[in-house]
């Protein structure tokens, strides 16, 4: 068997046990092993359909969603899987970001601290709807090559994402997640990983929750950055990745904000507007 498909049945099969023993939805975890078979079954090397019909001849697989190609995308493409780094509790965004052309350490760590995005998926969202370009450093020329590679990178044609699809979850239903998961976290009754990043004793601290919300899967996790641990605010910022059922991932972060109108609420990064319109129809309807 080709190195390069083991790789990835490797990486595939981790990913669906770390989610089995933190206690995801079995459906997911039944398709990343369900991908891990189909791959075992390949006759030729993976790459070959990243390289012949990117993300669309991988889609075209046997039980591989869009989510699940585009993780097998980036496994081939940069022998590592973000998606299995955040589960593990390793991802480190500035590294990441790296890979795009034209972002060095500096500029990847900005971009991180200003956005709190820690994939490429939801770095092409805030490279589409603004908030990259007004990062020190990256402009609009910049996000313009930014939003270009990324399209390449993430193995589609370049094109403006829909308003409905960038935004994904409505910020009612994020901010009950993120209730949910500090309540349960503070209670004790989630389950805990010992992440790689700022952890020299490798106690497994960080309380992980998987749950779902009608179409949409999350995993949430307490922010474990350099800017949280800097701040002082692992215990208050939460990363909410979600997913559809394609498995297609995107995230946001949500904090206490600490000016403004809407100082000492939780509010979704990127998304204060429609938390400002959430608190006042929860308050006229009090």
């Amino acid at each position: 068997m080709p190195s390069v498909n083991q790789e990835v049945i490797q990486q595939l099969n981790e990913i669906a046990d770390l989610l089995e023993q933190q206690g995801a939805n079995p459906f997911r975890v039944s398709a990343y092993r369900k991908a891990a078979d189909t791959i075992t079954g390949l006759k030729h090397g993976v790459e070959r359909i990243v390289e012949e019909e990117g993300i669309e001849g991988l889609t075209a697989l046997p039980g591989v969603g869009s989510g699940i190609a585009r993780a097998i995308y980036e496994i081939v493409a940069r022998g590592r899987s973000s998606r299995l780094e955040s589960l593990r509790g390793a991802l480190e965004p500035e590294q990441v970001f790296q890979s795009i052309p034209g972002i060095g350490p500096k500029l990847g760590q900005r971009i991180h601290e200003a956005l709190q995005v820690d994939s490429l998926e939801a770095l092409e969202i805030a490279a589409h709807d603004g908030r990259l370009e007004q990062v020190e450093g990256v402009g609009r020329r910049r996000a313009a090559a930014i939003r270009a590679a990324l399209a390449s990178m993430l193995g589609r044609r370049p094109r403006r994402p829909s308003s409905t699809g960038a935004k994904g979850p409505p910020v009612d239903i994020l901010l009950d997640v993120d209730r949910e998961y500090r309540d349960k976290a503070e209670a004790g009754r989630l389950p805990t990983i010992a992440p790689r990043r700022f952890n020299p004793s490798g106690e497994a601290w960080l309380p992980v929750l998987h749950t779902q919300r009608g179409q949409w899967h999350f995993t949430a996790l307490y922010s474990n950055t350099a800017r949280a641990h800097e701040l002082e605010r692992t215990r208050d910022w939460v990363v909410l990745y979600f997913y559809d059922d394609h498995h297609y991932e995107n995230q946001h972060t949500v904090v206490t904000e600490t000016r403004g109108s809407l100082a000492g609420q939780r509010v979704v990064r990127g998304r204060e507007a429609a938390c400002q319109e959430y608190y006042r129809q929860v308050e006229e309807s009090a």
